[in-house]
């Protein structure tokens, strides 16, 4: 199965979000490249928020780029073989931490964002990480820092988007 036909059974199979989910599937019928960073009418990315239960709190980059606390994530690869697959390299990748696994469930959230040129858009399918109290991180070359926030003081640093992506992620872990 490619890349572009899990991605389609994955939000065929997501009940949240109706007219976010429809837009996407409506992107990936009308470009076939839309998994890709190539395509110019914007891309399907993949991330997941790593997030440790036991403690509390989620673990946020500094993007190098957009200088903004954000999620672990970006764009699938022609090796990923599956959206989920994407997101857990991303954070495993970012984070430095292994181990990682997803919260089952499949995605938490969508979010669609604009991006400065080239990329113009984002159509993100989000997912939630989860890792061990001890799991320790390092920083990778697309981030400037990386730091541990509780849940209540993600307002404080990060923006909207982020903010509804932890609290999706604190109801599906029922805290």
């Amino acid at each position: 199965m490619s890349l572009h036909d899990d991605a389609v059974l994955v939000l065929k199979g997501y009940e949240d979000q109706p007219a976010l989910r429809q837009a996407y599937l409506d992107h990936l019928a009308a470009h076939p490249d839309g998994m890709w960073k190539a395509c110019q009418a914007g891309h399907v990315t993949a991330s997941a928020l790593v997030v440790d239960p036991e403690r509390g709190r989620v673990l946020l980059t500094l993007h190098r780029k957009l200088r903004m606390w954000l999620q672990m994530g970006g764009h699938c690869e022609p090796g990923d073989a599956s959206l989920a697959a994407a997101a857990l390299r991303e954070a495993t990748e970012e984070s430095g931490i292994a181990g990682l696994t997803l919260l089952a469930g499949g995605p938490v959230r969508l979010d669609r964002h604009p991006i400065p040129p080239p990329c113009h858009c984002h159509l993100d399918v989000q997912y939630a990480a989860l890792a061990a109290p001890d799991a320790a991180h390092a920083i990778s070359d697309e981030s400037l820092d990386l730091r541990w926030f509780p849940y209540d003081e993600v307002a404080d640093v990060a923006d909207a988007s982020v903010l509804r992506l932890v609290e999706a992620t604190r109801r599906r872990l029922g805290v």
